[in-house]
């Protein structure tokens, strides 16, 4: 499972000494597996105390950035906790599912998928 840590980085001092950097992906490091795709979305979500996010496998290269909480990220039937800072990769037609760690608290999360080349229209809502 592909999960970095923003606490594993050292950040790298970019933009003529004015910002601090923490590469979790470097420039063109996934190029050649995202060759031929686009944008699919951006978004943010939330899987509250108790809850899960169905399993579920979709055409694209997703990621997960996790902006606050903790949860067990399951892919392909692999586990891994994972918390705020953390990116995870999910790659394509990845069986996946996320659940908190408590049912107190949920963990929230920053989402962007990149689509494969010739994949079409998918359907996120029962998906």
């Amino acid at each position: 499972m592909d999960v970095r840590s923003i606490e594993q980085v050292k950040p790298e001092i970019e933009h003529d000494g004015t910002v601090p950097v923490w590469w979790l992906v470097k420039p063109r490091e996934m190029l050649e597996i995202t060759k031929g795709g686009h944008l699919e979305l951006v978004s943010e979500f939330e899987v509250a105390g108790g809850g899960e996010v169905n399993p579920h496998s979709h055409p694209t290269h997703e990621f997960y950035y996790v902006t606050a909480g903790k949860g067990i990220m399951i892919i392909d039937g692999e586990e891994c906790e994972i918390s705020q800072g953390d990116l995870v990769h999910i790659p394509p037609d990845a069986i996946h599912s996320l659940r908190p760690v408590s049912d107190n608290a949920g963990i929230h999360c920053f989402c962007f998928a990149v689509g494969v080349e010739d994949a079409g229209p998918v359907d996120y809502t029962t998906n």
